[in-house]
């Protein structure tokens, strides 16, 4: 069954979520820190079941707040959103 047919049919939900949690726990050499803009999609994942990926999150949550910033003209605390 391809990681196609497993995502559509919800199998393979706990081997997803199991190397979520391995990802993002092998992380050397660099200093991961979130914000809770991070963890509050890194919930959404886990809960859907999807791994998008550091990097991709990260240009997400970026976007969200650039967004934010530009339509109300007020800056994001940094403990929301770096």
């Amino acid at each position: 069954m391809s990681s196609v047919d497993d995502f559509n049919t919800g199998a393979g939900n706990d081997m997803n979520a199991s190397a979520y949690q391995q990802q993002q726990g092998s992380v050397t050499g660099q200093q991961q820190s979130e914000d809770y803009g991070d963890k509050g999609l890194d919930a959404i994942e886990k809960k859907e079941g999807v791994n998008l990926g550091r990097s991709t999150n990260e240009k997400i949550t970026d976007a969200a707040r650039e967004g934010f910033e530009k339509v109300t003209g007020k800056d994001v605390p940094s403990k929301f959103s770096n």
